[in-house]
């Protein structure tokens, strides 16, 4: 008897089509979980469910926080160290950090596989806390005062989730065109 040859298994997430059906229940191109292709869905499940997160990946939390943490230690240290008439001290330093991170969060979006647009939230706050630390301690000349920088420092961590929901959609594409 051969074998039934298996139909290719398309993504509900980016429309890729899976041949043969993966072993581990993902996506080979996005990495989105594939449930059974046997329960249909409505076009309308199809699309609520395609810019939801699926969970918390610990991997790409410290990933970004790798990313997140060299961006900011390498403007906020690395380049006064360079250039010192870029010291970006006390307000000024805030201020940059938060483009910063709105681009290491598009950066990690657009890489990572499936949904994790979470991840380097979670990372830009754990990168925010020493930042505005050093930032308060480092002030001479553009003082502020410290609840501005926790203030900052919260709209640096929106800014990177809006970053990091922007690298999801860079990465996912336009949605599949539905078959009529």
């Amino acid at each position: 008897m051969a074998a039934a040859k298996s139909k290719p298994v398309v993504c509900p997430s980016c429309g890729f089509k899976n041949n043969p059906p993966p072993a581990s229940h993902r996506c080979v191109s996005c990495g989105a979980k594939m449930e059974q292709v046997t329960r249909a869905r409505t076009r309308e499940e199809e699309h609520e469910r395609r810019y939801q997160q699926e969970g918390f990946s610990m991997k790409w939390m410290l990933i970004s926080l790798v990313v997140q943490g060299a961006l900011t230690a390498e403007l906020l240290v690395g380049l006064p160290m360079l250039v010192p008439a870029l010291d970006f001290e006390g307000s000024n330093g805030m201020i940059m950090s938060i483009p910063v991170w709105f681009v290491g969060g598009l950066l990690v979006g657009m890489i990572s596989p499936g949904k994790t647009f979470i991840e380097p939230v979670v990372a830009s706050f754990f990168v925010a806390i020493p930042a505005a630390i050093y930032l308060v301690h480092t002030q001479t000349v553009r003082a502020m005062p410290t609840f501005m920088y926790i203030i900052m420092a919260a709209i640096g961590v929106l800014f990177t989730l809006i970053g990091s929901y922007i690298g999801e959609r860079i990465q996912m594409g336009p949605p599949p065109k539905a078959a009529d």
